[in-house]
């Protein structure tokens, strides 16, 4: 039992679906399941800590999406005014 413990934390098991399952219902890439998996967990785990971890996820993210856009031209960044925030 100690073993499914260490594979299965309880900072990933609030609420009614864990973070594993909901990750791998969305297919999420790597990044993506990155930074939800640290904010899932910040208030369990390791607090700030965590969300520095999702940031910089998030940023990689961002900076690899910015990339593909130039490449693929999919992105229209004229627009990045009207986002929140």
């Amino acid at each position: 039992m100690a073993e499914m413990n260490t594979l299965n934390p309880d900072h990933y098991q609030q609420g009614e679906i864990e973070v594993i399952d909901f990750i791998l219902d969305q297919k999420m890439d790597y990044l993506t399941a990155s930074v939800q998996k640290y904010l899932a967990r910040w208030r369990f785990k390791n607090g700030i800590d965590d969300l520095r971890k999702a940031r910089w996820f998030l940023d990689k993210l961002i900076e690899q999406q910015m990339e593909n856009a130039d490449r693929d031209n999919k992105l229209n960044l004229d627009n990045s005014d009207n986002l929140p925030g």
